[in-house]
């Protein structure tokens, strides 16, 4: 029989831990739900910083997955955008985003948020 290498443990304890992280997590979602609410109108902040507001550094892709299975009027997702600014939604949803975060008076730079003008600060 041959023994496990590091490799293989590494992968497995890497599949289990993200298995574990996908679970649904009230505590956790509630954490995201208070944090995406605080965002103010004209203002936007990106999946990473929710995740860290939140309590959850490095959730980011975490964030994007509960917005997906959110009701869509639950929350204002389109405050919510990817890293550098970018809108990372597709075809109509990505054009609806950026239409709401226009008339919140959010102005875009090369095709993209202006972050320096609308990206929310976190306190704490």
């Amino acid at each position: 029989m041959k023994a496990k290498t590091t490799a293989a443990l590494t992968r497995k304890r890497v599949r289990r831990i993200t298995k574990e992280v996908a679970k649904p997590n009230e505590v956790r979602n509630a954490a995201f739900r208070r944090v995406i609410r605080s965002i103010p109108k004209g203002s936007v902040a990106t999946y990473g910083q929710v995740a860290a507001a939140a309590g959850y550094p490095r959730y980011h892709r975490i964030v994007a997955q509960f917005l997906h299975t959110s009701p869509p009027h639950a929350l204002p997702w389109w405050r919510v955008i990817g890293a550098g600014g970018q809108i990372k939604l597709h075809f109509e949803t990505g054009a609806e985003q950026r239409l709401l975060l226009q008339m919140e008076g959010v102005t875009f730079r090369r095709g993209k948020v202006n972050l320096a003008a609308h990206q929310h600060r976190f306190l704490g």
